[in-house]
C-alpha cells in the first residue's frame, strides 16, 4: 500500500470513531430527554395526589368542627337545665339555635367536600395509570439506551486499537504529523481530487499544475517510489487521484 492508501484506510477508522463518539454524547440526552418526559407525568400524578389530600383533609375538618359544635350544643344544654331564670334560659336557647344553624351548615359543607372524593379519587388512579404506562416505556427505553451504550464503548475501543495499529502503517511522519494536524480542523482529511479538478473537500477547482501533482503522486506510489503531501490550494485537504 501506498503512503495515501495507508492514510486513507488509517481515515475510514476515524471516521467510524468520530461516529461512535459522536452517538456516545448523543444517547445519554435521548435518555434524559425521556427521563425528563416522565418528570412531567410524575408531576402530573403528585399534584392529583395533593389534590386528593386537600380534599380528604376539607372532610376532616368539617368532620372536626362538626364534633366540635355538638360539643358545644351539648355543654349550652347542660348549663341550660341548671338555670332556674326564664330569661336566661331563652338567651341559652337562642345561643344553642345559633349553634346548631353553624352545625347544620358544617355538616352540609361536609357531605360537599365528601362528594368530591371520588373524584379526586378517580384523578389519581388516571394520572398513576399514565405513570405506570409511561414508566414501563421509559425504563424498557433507557435499558436498551444502556445496551447500546456499553455495545458502542466496546466497539469504540476495539477501534481505538485498530487506528494504534494502522498508524503504525504510515510509513512517512511527515504525512502522519499533516494528517493529525489538519483532522481536528478539517474532515475528512484525505479527499479526491474529481476529474473535473475539484477538491472533494471543499469542492474548489484547483489549478492545473495541483491536477498534474496529483497525478504524479499516484504514478509514484505505483512505481513504489515516495509519495509528497499534495494539498487543496483552499481547505489544505491531502488530494488523491480519483482514477
Amino acid at each position: 500500500m501506498t503512503v495515501v492508501e495507508t492514510l486513507i484506510d488509517l481515515q475510514e477508522t476515524d471516521g467510524r470513531i468520530r461516529e461512535l463518539e459522536v452517538e456516545l454524547k448523543d444517547l445519554p440526552r435521548r435518555q434524559a430527554l425521556e427521563r425528563a418526559r416522565l418528570s412531567g407525568v410524575s408531576a402530573d400524578l403528585e399534584a392529583a395526589k395533593a389534590g386528593q389530600a386537600y380534599a380528604n383533609q376539607r372532610v376532616k375538618n368539617y368532620e372536626a368542627d362538626a364534633l366540635a359544635l355538638k360539643e358545644k350544643v351539648r355543654e349550652l344544654k347542660l348549663n341550660q337545665a341548671g338555670l332556674s331564670s326564664n330569661k336566661e334560659y331563652q338567651q341559652y336557647s337562642i345561643q344553642i339555635d345559633l349553634v346548631n344553624h353553624d352545625l347544620e351548615a358544617t355538616e352540609n359543607n361536609q357531605l360537599a367536600a365528601m362528594d368530591d372524593l371520588p373524584s379526586a379519587q378517580s384523578r389519581v388512579d388516571d394520572a398513576q395509570a399514565k405513570f405506570d404506562a409511561e414508566k414501563g416505556g421509559v425504563d424498557a427505553f433507557c435499558a436498551e439506551i444502556d445496551e447500546r451504550i456499553a455495545a458502542v464503548k466496546a466497539e469504540l475501543a476495539e477501534c481505538q486499537k485498530e487506528r494504534a495499529e494502522k498508524a503504525k502503517l504510515v510509513s512517512d511522519p511527515k504525512f502522519m504529523l499533516y494528517y493529525e494536524r489538519l483532522r481536528m480542523k478539517r474532515w475528512p482529511v484525505v479527499v479526491p481530487l474529481t476529474h473535473d479538478g475539484v477538491c472533494d473537500g471543499c469542492h474548489l477547482v484547483q489549478p492545473p499544475s495541483v491536477a498534474q501533482l496529483v497525478s504524479a503522486n499516484a504514478k509514484n506510489g505505483e512505481a513504489g517510489r515516495p509519495q509528497n503531501i499534495v494539498a487543496c490550494t483552499m481547505c489544505g485537504r491531502i488530494l488523491y487521484s480519483a482514477d
